[in-house]
């Protein structure tokens, strides 16, 4: 995490030697206080922050408040939603449907809550908000399927905390600098995040700016990780080595008791 100290100079030299790029349109500083984070095996959830400054034109605020409204996602990846039905006492898959751009991680902070700051076609088209979030899906025929689908999706993420809304997290100070705090659970996947930061004012997007994140494996699990992607053939045969030398130095502990 960054220092309070070091925080405030990064943005300090920010305001200063930043020039917005149109003399009418305000601009975005942001940045996240680790461009990297890596999973070991003690790895159990991280918070990231998010930072940055508004760079008003002539530095003059304007009379109505501006609001910060920041995402970090990723990575995006297709997958597959099965329903399972009861079908003569027996659980079997009944239907399907596949997602192709259905994101591992989503979490949004606001200054308040998204519905008071745009409207639901804004919001649908800057994707901000777990409803709308968009998916691609295919395979379906009826609205109502993929909607129960799709709700299915969002309470499982939620509830492992890989789905997150909150509409108080970002906090703006004297209208120029903001940050807000995103927990990164220890079951998050690997990938390339991006940290998105939206300014909003009368219900209008007026600017927008990102950075990358990169969440990755470390050490040892890095390189079973490795091994398993490059050498999938000799992985799987020193697992089932490995499987059956355990299996029987137990086999033989067992015996002697």
């Amino acid at each position: 995490m960054m220092r309070p100290g070091a925080l405030l100079a990064v943005l300090t030299a920010a305001l200063l030697a930043a020039v917005p790029v149109s003399a009418a349109d305000p601009r975005l500083v942001p940045d996240v206080s680790s461009r990297a984070i890596d999973i070991q095996y003690s790895f159990t959830g991280e918070e990231l922050l998010l930072f940055g400054a508004i760079l008003y034109p002539g530095q003059r605020l304007p009379d109505q408040r501006a609001d910060i409204v920041v995402v970090l996602k990723g990575p995006v990846r297709p997958i597959v939603l099965r329903e399972k039905r009861r079908v003569a006492g027996i659980w079997v898959n009944a239907s399907s449907i596949r997602l192709r751009t259905s994101p591992g991680f989503y979490a949004i902070g606001s200054s308040r809550p998204i519905d008071k700051l745009v409207d639901e076609r804004t919001a649908a088209i800057f994707e901000l908000g777990l409803a709308n979030l968009s998916m691609s899906p295919t395979g379906f025929s009826e609205a109502q399927k993929l909607q129960r689908f799709e709700a299915g999706l969002t309470d499982l993420y939620r509830r492992s905390g890989l789905f997150v809304e909150n509409p108080s997290a970002v906090e703006i100070t004297e209208g120029v600098l903001y940050r807000a705090r995103i927990p990164v659970p220890a079951r998050v996947p690997v990938g390339t995040y991006r940290a998105e930061t939206y300014l909003i004012s009368r219900g209008r997007v007026l600017a927008v700016a990102s950075r990358d994140v990169q969440i990755r494996k470390a050490g040892f699990e890095r390189f079973v990780a490795l091994a398993a992607q490059r050498h999938g053939f000799l992985y799987g045969l020193s697992a089932v080595f490995l499987s059956l030398v355990l299996g029987y130095g137990a086999s033989a502990v067992f015996r002697r008791r």
